[in-house]
Parts: C-alpha cells; sequence; structure tokens
C-alpha cells in the first residue's frame, strides 16, 4: 500500500506541474495576445499547431513516466505482498528465537548457580585438604618421633645388655649367697627374715629405708594406675593409661619387654609365676603369658570398668577381680571360665586374697571392709574401715595384718583374724589421691608406704607407728607404691607416668 501511494502522489504532482505550466505559458502570452488577433490566421495556426505537437509530446513522456511509475508501484506492490506473505514466518522465527534466547537465560542462570555451587564444594574440599595434608604431616612427625624414640630405647636396651653383662657375675655371686642364707635360716621368723612364698621356700631379706631416687623412668603417656615386683627376679611391671603394660629391669632401669592388646586404661595388675594379669577399664581382663607375651585369655563378663584384680597364690589356677557393676567375680585361668560371682551394694575399689587363697577381703566405696569366703561367695565379717572410700587393701607376708587406705586420708592396720585395728597412720602432709591410690606393707612386713597428691611418698614404721621418713622426686600426685623382696628397692608411679626405684 505505501508504494501505490507513492505513485499516485508522484502522478498527481506531474500533473499540477504541467498544468502550472499551461498557466505560466499562457499569463506570458497573455500581453501579447491583442497582438495575436492582428495576425493573419495561417500563421496562427502554424504556432497552434506548434505548441499542440510540443503538448502532445509532453503528454507522451508523462504517459511513459506514468507507465514506468506504474510498473515500479506493481512491482512495489508484489514485494510488499511477498514480504506480507513473509511476516508470519519472520514472527514466527522472532518468537522461536526469544524462546531460545529466554531458554538460554534460564540455562546461564542455572550453570551460573552450579558453578557457585561448585566453586563452594571446590573450596572446601581445598579446607579439607589442608587439614587432611597438617593431619598427614602431623601424623608423620609422630611416627619419625617414634622411630627415634625406638632407635633411642634400642640403644639404652643395647647398653643395658652390655651392663647386664658386666653385672652378671655379682648377680650369681648374690644368688649363691641368698641360697646359701636361706638353707641357714630355720622355719620360724629369725632377725628380720621371714620364710612366706607360694611353694614356702621364698624368703625376704630385711627390708632397709630407703633415701634417695635411684631411678627415674619416664614409663607411661598419661599416669601410671599400677606397678607391682616379679616373684622371680628384680624387674617391676608397670601398667598405665597409655593402655601397655610394660616390664622393667630395676637394676639399669632399661625397658625389658611391652605387653600389647589391651584396649583401655589398665587400673590394676597381678601376677602368677606364668602370667600377668591386667584389670582394665575396657570392662575385661587380659591375662598374658610372661614367657612369651603373648595373650592367654580375655575375661569378659563384667558390665563396667574392673578397677581391681588378684591371684591365689598356692594354686595361681585362681582369678579373683572386682568391677564397678558391684560384682566380684572368681576366675579359672585354665578354663577362661568365671566360676562365681559375688553380688553386692557399693561398689569395690581394691581386693586382695589370703595367703591360703581361701578369704578376700574387699575394700568399697562406702569405707567398708568385708571378708568373704571365695568358695561358697558367703561374707564372714564386715566392718567400716574408713569415713571415705576405701582406696588400697594390702595383706602383709605374713598374712594376719590387712593394710586398708581412704580418701579420709588414713591408713590403717588390721589383724585378720578380729578385724581390729592395730595401728592407724596417718600425717597432715599425706593426702590421698584418687579412688585407686595404692599403698603397701614391705617385704618384711616392717614398714608402711603410701604416697600423697604433692607428689612425695611418707613411710611408717608398723613397730611403733611413726613416719620415718619422707621421699620428694615425684612432681604430681603418687598414685601407686610397690616394695619388693630380696632387698629390692621400693617402686612409686605417679598421675604423670613416671616411676622412681628408690634405695
Amino acid at each position: 500500500m505505501a508504494y501505490k501511494e507513492v505513485a499516485i502522489e508522484a502522478i498527481e504532482h506531474a500533473l499540477k506541474a504541467l498544468r502550472n505550466r499551461h498557466l505560466v505559458e499562457e499569463g506570458a502570452y497573455a500581453p501579447p495576445a491583442l497582438a495575436a488577433f492582428n495576425r493573419s490566421p495561417i500563421l496562427q495556426g502554424s504556432e497552434w499547431k506548434e505548441k499542440a505537437e510540443n503538448l502532445e509530446v509532453e503528454l507522451q513522456q508523462c504517459h511513459k513516466a506514468q507507465a514506468l511509475l506504474s510498473e515500479q508501484l506493481v512491482v512495489a506492490v508484489a514485494e510488499s505482498r511477498a514480504s506480507k506473505s513473509l511476516l508470519p514466518e519472520k514472527e514466527t522465527l522472532i518468537t522461536d528465537l526469544q524462546n531460545e534466547l529466554n531458554q538460554a537465560r534460564d540455562e546461564c542462570s542455572r550453570l551460573t548457580e552450579l558453578l557457585e555451587e561448585k566453586s563452594k564444594s571446590l573450596e572446601l574440599i581445598m579446607s579439607k585438604h589442608q587439614e587432611l595434608k597438617a593431619q598427614r604431616e602431623a601424623v608423620t612427625r609422630r611416627a619419625e618421633t617414634k622411630i627415634l624414640v625406638d632407635r633411642w630405647w634400642l640403644q639404652k636396651m643395647q647398653d643395658a645388655e652390655r651392663l647386664n653383662e658386666s653385672n652378671a657375675l655379682y648377680e650369681n655371686m648374690l644368688d649363691k649367697f641368698k641360697i646359701a642364707s636361706i638353707k641357714k635360716l630355720p622355719r620360724p621368723q629369725v632377725d628380720g627374715v621371714v620364710p612366706q612364698s607360694e611353694d614356702a621356700a621364698e624368703a625376704y631379706f630385711e627390708s632397709s629405708i630407703p633415701s634417695t631416687c635411684w631411678q627415674r623412668i619416664p614409663a607411661h603417656d598419661g599416669g601410671c594406675t599400677s606397678i607391682l615386683f616379679d616373684y622371680k627376679s628384680s624387674k617391676l611391671i608397670s601398667g598405665g593409661q597409655d593402655r601397655e603394660v610394660k616390664i622393667w629391669d630395676t637394676r639399669s632401669g632399661t625397658l625389658s619387654n611391652i605387653l600389647y592388646g589391651c584396649q583401655s586404661s589398665v587400673l590394676d595388675l597381678s601376677i602368677t609365676h606364668d602370667n600377668i594379669i591386667a584389670a582394665s577399664s575396657s570392662n575385661a581382663l587380659y591375662v598374658w603369658n610372661a614367657n612369651s607375651g603373648r595373650i592367654d585369655h580375655i575375661l569378659n563378663g563384667h558390665s563396667n570398668k574392673v578397677c581391681a584384680v588378684d591371684v591365689s597364690r598356692p594354686s595361681s589356677r585362681y582369678v579373683v577381680s572386682a568391677a564397678y557393676d558391684r560384682t566380684i567375680k572368681v576366675w579359672d585361668l585354665q578354663t577362661g571360665y568365671c566360676n562365681n560371682t559375688i553380688i553386692f551394694h557399693s561398689n569395690c575399689n581394691s581386693l586382695s586374697l589370703s595367703t591360703d587363697g581361701l578369704t578376700l577381703c574387699s575394700g568399697h566405696v562406702n569405707g567398708n571392709l568385708r571378708l568373704w569366703d571365695v568358695k561358697t561367695g558367703k561374707l564372714l565379717s564386715e566392718v567400716a574401715a574408713h569415713s571415705k572410700a576405701v582406696t588400697s587393701v594390702s595383706l602383709s607376708r605374713n598374712g594376719n595384718m590387712i593394710l586398708t587406705s581412704g580418701r579420709d586420708n588414713l591408713h590403717n592396720l588390721f589383724d585378720i583374724r578380729t578385724l581390729e585395728i592395730c595401728s592407724t597412720f596417718k600425717s597432715n602432709a599425706n593426702r590421698v589421691g584418687s579412688d585407686w591410690s595404692r599403698s603397701c606393707i614391705s617385704a618384711d612386713d616392717g614398714y608402711v608406704t603410701a604416697g600423697s597428691v604433692d607428689g612425695s611418698v611418707h613411710i611408717w614404721s608398723i613397730s611403733n607407728g611413726k613416719m620415718v621418713r619422707t621421699l620428694k622426686e615425684h612432681t604430681s600426685s603418687v598414685l601407686s607404691c610397690s616394695w619388693g623382696g630380696f632387698g629390692d628397692p621400693l617402686a612409686t608411679s605417679d598421675k604423670s607416668g613416671t616411676i622412681c626405684i628408690w634405695s
């Protein structure tokens, strides 16, 4: 339509121009019009004929221009119709492109969000990688440190072997002297030597009061909760919160062996000629073969941490254990089974079997000391030993006295036959540090030893009840004391895992 209107306007404009030209020409010839009347008709006719011919030529030219414009108008109309027919297709194409554009924008937004999520995930992974890298470096450092420590211990053990070789002659001479001395002694107690043992053949020299720290051993990571001397040698056995049981040579202070397998902290130890038994906070007892160092039994049956253990000395077959499930169990080491269970209403912190293996002494959280018949599980007698929890129960070598320690900071010596107090040992400087702080009686039944929360160790004479020595070397609370026989020294352990050998 637009092309048609333009063509019509062009034709009207051409016609108007011709009219205007005709009027101008008429106006131009108007003045001489009068003169034209004076001319001859023939001359005027020729002029008009010439004008008519000129006008006819111009009219033809106008027709040609009109035809040309008509042709152009037809072409423009055809193009317009063609464009109009293509318009829906173009609009559909535009709509499709618009939809594709919207989809592309949505996809771009989705990819942008995904990129942000991936970036956050990458940052998290990188941070985790850095943490794992730091942990790996820490583990590597610990491993390197352990290797160095193992090398150091190996060197120390090699040095100890050389030292043992140099001491072999001395030990042989000492053993011969002991055997000769035992043969000369009668069965009753003579000059401080007591023939009391599992096989009625062991003897003990009179214990001397220690004064100096001979060996200071960093034994365990964490506290060293229990120590005791081997029957057959000068070796010391220790257990701690690092779940390891270690055997030490007290003469050189070197590590002889480590017993692995315990799943939690060691709270108490006991030994036979063939086995080492550990009470653990993992609710079980672990029994190692003393020669091979391998586990023979894991005694399961308690439902809470096992805090005390002792063995029957006449047979070395039966083991008693006390746990915080308010039970005492009697075990058979040959079968690994529980033979008897004693139930009571107050948790037991410590226990000890009599020398004949028939009577069990137990110290409880309520402060009472109880005596049980091991075979029947019947309560024989009971006494209020302390105003607070009993932390330790230990039997004298002759089997006639029981030493108990309590959180009331008292150490009482009872006659096992009457459960009457023979002596009470106390000091303002001596304060019991935990519910499992172990005191002990010396090998000749002459002294009582107990550790304090300030790291000091106090020694009392049983004969007069007076304190005879205070030892200071520990820097943390003393947890356990053990006094060996045959002149073996006193050993003490503390909450930091350090063992001190006194002489």
